[in-house]
């Protein structure tokens, strides 16, 4: 019996050993496929870039015909030398039968390997913990037009009452805060200039309003809602919308353009930046939270209705600032209540940071 448990897993990790060797020398071969395509790549962007200084007229015809030749017969080399290491790698593996170890010195994406066996000195494993180099890494993309951010803005909020000014508002100016957090993906709109990006994302907004002179948000017997002074004195009053919403904004600003044999990227680190844009979505939630003093003791009332506040929410939106760090400002188009005698639109200014 334990002989032929030997013989199976013998048999096993032969077979696996073949799928493993088949599986490198695939993947190295599709690496030579990537690799022509990385460096015309960066042919094309070098001479677009030649180009565009003849157009201005920073270069003469002739010193532009002779760059772009000598970038082609760069990345020509290019690809000659990178497919030979890989034609050479191949080669060791098929001469050594595939067992050679630390073969891929290019990629350094470590893989976490589970296994047992008598190669604990020369491959690294310990105890059958193995780690070692994974051949299997993805090449980078050469040219990546889409990122994404988590977004978290906080700040001061409050609303507008139609016919009135910020001053009259019945609301704390200070006490009255908003908090947002959520996730964005920034698209590069044009090809050869970062210059203009399309943001877009959810977020979940929570816009609370704090009500002056001792009053409380009422939903009175006609559907509608108002404020009312309190029968006890409050120590706290606070009323709280919760929004999810699907930002979108035109960015604006400059960027630093990086480029290698590898890969061609921008960056905004330090860069003035402006966005303009809107949002909709939905109000996913509605509380009121009152604390005051009743007979000695404190009491806390939460309560969670809809006081007639509307379900859909759009409004608009900007921002601008340095790199992660902006002065963001929001205004819903929608009333906070449906049917109100008079309307009211929440608008909120604060810091935005895109981490």
């Amino acid at each position: 019996m334990y002989l032929i448990l030997a013989l199976t897993l013998l048999v096993v990790q032969n077979s696996v050993a073949q799928e493993d060797y088949q599986k490198t020398i695939d993947i190295l071969n599709e690496q030579k496929l990537s690799i022509t395509r990385q460096e015309k790549e960066a042919l094309k962007f070098e001479i677009a870039a030649i180009s565009k200084k003849l157009d201005n007229d920073e270069i003469t015809k002739e010193e532009a015909d002779a760059l772009k030749m000598k970038a082609a017969e760069k990345h020509a080399l290019n690809i000659e030398d990178r497919i030979a290491i890989i034609n050479n790698k191949i080669s060791l593996l098929e001469r050594n039968n595939g067992e050679v170890k630390e073969l891929d010195t290019l990629n350094y994406k470590f893989a976490f390997q589970i296994g047992f066996g008598d190669d604990d000195k020369d491959g690294g494993k310990l105890l059958g913990f193995r780690l070692n180099e994974n051949p299997n890494r993805k090449e980078p993309i050469y040219d990546r037009r889409t990122y994404s951010d988590l977004v978290i803005a906080v700040g001061l909020n409050n609303a507008i009452v139609e016919g009135q000014s910020l001053n009259d508002s019945p609301y704390k100016i200070g006490g009255s805060r908003f908090f947002e957090i959520g996730w964005q993906w920034r698209t590069r709109v044009f090809k050869n200039t970062n210059f203009l990006r399309f943001n877009y994302g959810f977020s979940f907004q929570f816009n609370g309003l704090k009500p002056k002179d001792n009053q409380y948000l009422v939903s009175l017997d006609n559907g509608q809602s108002e404020l009312q002074e309190f029968d006890y004195e409050l120590d706290k009053s606070k009323f709280r919308m919760d929004n999810l919403v699907f930002p979108m904004h035109f960015e604006f600003g400059p960027s630093k353009q990086s480029t290698s044999e590898k890969k061609m990227r921008y960056s905004l680190k330090d860069q003035f930046r402006i966005g303009l844009g809107g949002y909709g979505g939905f109000n996913i939630g509605t509380r009121q939270k009152l604390k005051y003093n009743l007979d000695g003791d404190n009491v806390k009332d939460k309560l969670k209705r809809s006081y007639n506040t509307n379900d859909l929410i759009y409004g608009l939106s900007a921002y601008a600032g340095v790199d992660g760090f902006l002065l963001y400002v929001k205004y819903d188009l929608n009333p906070i209540f449906k049917d109100a005698a008079v309307e009211q639109r929440n608008i909120s200014l604060g810091l935005r940071f895109d981490l």
